[in-house]
């Protein structure tokens, strides 16, 4: 049996591990926290057929008083609707404070349930079981939960901490090629942001990445936590550099809801919105252009898009833009990128040049 490394989070607010290992669920690890409480595992179609019984098994030992709630699945159900779900079925069971919520999912279903958790009795405890590479090595950790809404990306929702993270990674195995690609963008992210030495271990470890080799895969999700693990225990609320772990997303976000949602994944739009960002340094003078040029170069080598169609309308992805959580009286502030391992916060940012960037990195 592989053993579980351990990637603690220690913030001011409170404590907790994340939990990887290569071949199982350990909830061994955190038996103290599923003791004597109700505990509602939140999963959706396309997770739940795979590993709801596996885990049920798993936590069964330790305690029987198990429900479960399957959502459908997609960027699109991450709405006031399936939330909505989540708290009408904890009614229903009469969850109360003592008791736990567990997801078992991807970033949606992440975000959904610390997002119920939340909200449920003011704040109850809740355990993240992420099952995609975007979940594990972002949306999981760090407590930033929440919801869509019809004018944009994660504009309703909360900090709340989990209790803990359990990793498996052989669930990667199972998770769509598309799915797993998204996921490389989120990683390149940190490369970007503070670690250069971490772009050139991933460019080392590419084929063996790309060929899902779950030791590697292990480095590299315990590599993304403590990266961020660093940033977030500086700045837990997001008042400060936290906001750098946006890099690509203002654009990203647009993106996604210009799109409805249907057309890019998450870490598909977060690699385009990287590109954006490095295109606006460029234009602004923080940056040269070699450095545009390496990173469309580094995610196209973990086959990931770096353009956006011409038909896509730029000055309405500018528009969305606008009510971006970073914005601050009516300025945009942006995330950017001066050179391998130094990004920066720009504050009123020009739309003329947000919208040239745009369209600079939309195919002709």
């Amino acid at each position: 049996m592989k053993t579980t490394k351990i990637v603690p989070i220690k913030l001011r607010s409170c404590q907790y591990d994340i939990f990887i290992n290569e071949n199982l669920f350990d909830f061994n690890s955190i038996k103290k926290l599923l003791r004597n409480k109700k505990i509602c595992i939140i999963s959706n179609e396309t997770v739940a057929p795979l590993y709801l019984n596996r885990v049920i098994e798993q936590l069964n030992p330790i305690n029987s008083e198990l429900y479960s709630l399957v959502l459908p699945d997609g960027e699109q159900y991450k709405n006031q609707e399936s939330w909505s779900k989540i708290l009408d079925f904890l009614a229903e069971q009469n969850f109360n404070r003592s008791d736990l919520l567990l997801s078992l999912g991807g970033g949606v279903i992440c975000d959904m349930t610390g997002f119920a958790a939340a909200s449920w009795m003011r704040g109850i405890d809740f355990i993240q079981v992420p099952t995609s590479l975007l979940a594990q090595v972002d949306a999981s950790v760090g407590g930033k939960t929440g919801i869509n809404h019809s004018k944009g990306k994660n504009l309703i929702g909360a900090f709340h901490q989990p209790k803990a993270v359990i990793i498996n990674t052989s669930t990667l195995k199972t998770l769509p090629l598309r799915e797993f690609k998204s996921g490389l963008g989120e990683t390149l992210k940190y490369g970007y942001i503070n670690q250069a030495t971490f772009i050139q271990w991933l460019k080392q470890n590419s084929h063996a990445i790309l060929q899902q080799d779950l030791s590697k895969l292990t480095q590299l999700i315990a590599k993304c936590c403590q990266f961020k693990a660093q940033i977030v225990e500086k700045d837990e609320k997001e008042s400060g550099i936290r906001a750098l772990l946006n890099l690509g997303h203002t654009f990203a976000h647009a993106i996604e809801t210009y799109t409805n949602y249907k057309q890019y994944t998450h870490g598909e739009a977060v690699a385009i919105g990287m590109v954006m960002a490095a295109e606006l340094s460029v234009l602004i003078k923080r940056s040269d252009n070699n450095l545009r040029k390496e990173l469309e170069k580094n995610l196209q080598d973990f086959k990931l898009l770096t353009k956006l169609p011409k038909d896509i309308d730029a000055k309405q992805l500018v528009k969305l833009m606008r009510l971006d959580k970073k914005v601050i009286n009516k300025k945009h502030r942006l995330i950017l990128i001066k050179k391998f391992g130094e990004s920066f916060i720009q504050t009123d940012v020009c739309e003329k040049d947000i919208l040239q960037a745009i369209k600079n990195c939309q195919q002709q």
